[in-house]
């Protein structure tokens, strides 16, 4: 039985091949085994890359505004094109933005919606 490397991201040992690329069952991270001999990357030293729709990086603490009407799940409520979400957090996932958009509270937006302020 080969040695596999622990997850970059949490650290589990119960990493499995699934064809050329390692996976963890636990947080479901996917990478390729060239990138862990490389360097053993920890997830303070890898940076999420996150742009707006015109292309622009996007950083936590950024102010953001929507380009888009979006629909609340949930609600009857939208939010309208024009909206600044001030103070944004980057985050894993379809829904990359995390933030407070007044008037309706904490929300997840799609980097796609919004260009940076």
């Amino acid at each position: 039985m080969t040695h596999l490397p622990p997850c970059p991201q949490c650290q589990s040992t119960l990493t499995y091949e699934d064809g050329a690329m390692l996976v963890c069952p636990e947080c479901a991270h996917e990478w390729s085994p060239a990138a862990a001999v490389e360097g053993d990357a920890t997830p303070e030293s890898s940076a999420l890359i996150v742009k707006d729709a015109h292309g622009a990086l996007l950083a936590d603490g950024d102010a953001v505004v929507l380009v888009k009407d979006l629909k609340i799940k949930g609600s009857s409520s939208v939010a309208k094109v024009g909206t600044k979400v001030k103070g944004i957090r980057l985050v894993e996932g379809d829904h990359n933005i995390d933030c407070k958009i007044a008037g309706f509270g904490a929300m997840q937006l799609k980097s796609e919606f919004v260009k940076k302020a």
